[in-house]
């Protein structure tokens, strides 16, 4: 609606400026009422921070990028590489980036040390984090007692070092009963095809795809147990921003906000053309990891029962989310759910 209305004042300056002198006047004063326009609707700056690598669970923030949604919105959005979803946070929370990719354990961990990151419109509906697995002869997954005694190889900053314990007792079993080990990201694939660990940190719409094309390379089946699958019932990835960029741009937040779910809308009506527009922009990504990655973000991104848009933050699921980030991070009661999330803008 902007460009359609600032060409209109370019054509009717031009055409009045190539008229008599009162012509000429009233071209000028066209050519000034189209600066004040401009100068009045400028688009507003946003940076977002992916929390990693381009990839398929951040596809709607790429293809809004790659397709002017941004742009239709009156958003100048530039979109970086992130290293992390806890670090995303805490970079949003200090006013290095508008926007975030994060998650409300990221959330609920910064807010418990006095931050004031908010999520403010859901992506994943669900938990998508799991734990890989090379498939081999007699190994079997029916319970989590057969993952007893093997050892779970996860980021060095990673959540999975204090939700593994927590996790396993709520399942009833010892919370030392699967051994974590501090590791680089960058090497945790490799020590998994090398069999260093029996398991490693994966992430549904992101690392799993890539861990199950490398395995496949090397001859290799993955196989992967959720975490949601035994008992773990929390939300999963959406948009983070602070409260007071909520408090002091809230119309941003909104045209943020719609602009990115019409990405994620396109993703999944059409995830075949979603890949071929983000490898478009990204040509060393490896396209068909790409396609699963969007594929399986589609099938994190739940449709609410109740028949709330894309984007609901659902109250039960962030409830329990903060309820077991206080049991396996000691928060206790420094942080309540409904501090760390809001719906006005997805409603």
């Amino acid at each position: 609606m902007l460009q359609r209305i600032r060409r209109a004042l370019s054509r009717q300056a031009s055409r009045l400026m190539r008229g008599t002198v009162r012509g000429t006047a009233l071209g000028a004063a066209a050519l000034a009422a189209m600066a004040l326009f401009t100068s009045v609707h400028a688009a507003d700056t946003v940076r977002v921070n992916l929390a990693w690598l381009p990839q398929g669970s951040t596809g709607g923030i790429l293809l809004a990028q790659a397709k002017g949604y941004y742009r239709d919105a009156g958003l100048d959005v530039s979109v970086m590489r992130g290293y992390g979803g806890q670090r995303t946070v805490n970079e949003v929370d200090g006013g290095l980036f508008e926007f975030g990719y994060g998650d409300p354990l990221s959330v609920m961990l910064n807010r418990a040390h006095g931050g004031h990151a908010v999520m403010v419109g859901a992506i994943n509906t669900r938990w998508p984090g799991a734990m890989c697995y090379l498939e081999r002869p007699g190994f079997k997954v029916n319970s989590l007692k057969d993952l007893a005694g093997l050892t779970l190889g996860g980021g060095g900053a990673s959540p999975v070092q204090n939700i593994m314990p927590a996790w396993l007792k709520q399942n009833g079993m010892a919370p030392d009963a699967i051994r974590t080990v501090r590791l680089d990201p960058a090497v945790i694939n490799t020590a998994l095809l090398q069999k260093r660990i029996d398991l490693s940190e994966c992430w549904e719409g992101a690392s799993l795809p890539v861990q199950a094309a490398l395995a496949k390379r090397a001859g290799q089946q993955l196989g992967h147990v959720y975490y949601r699958d035994f008992g773990l019932d929390m939300m999963g990835n959406g948009i983070v921003t602070t409260d007071t960029f909520v408090a002091q741009h809230p119309d941003v937040v909104k045209r943020f906000l719609d602009a990115t779910y019409r990405g994620y809308a396109l993703m999944r009506e059409h995830p075949q053309q979603a890949a071929d527009v983000i490898a478009a922009q990204y040509p060393v990504l490896d396209k068909a990891i790409l396609l699963q990655q969007i594929v399986e973000t589609n099938g994190l991104i739940v449709d609410d029962p109740a028949g709330h848009r894309i984007g609901w933050l659902r109250p039960a699921r962030m409830d329990a989310t903060a309820a077991f980030v206080s049991r396996a991070f000691g928060t206790g009661a420094k942080v309540k759910a409904v501090d760390v999330y809001t719906n006005r803008f997805v409603e």
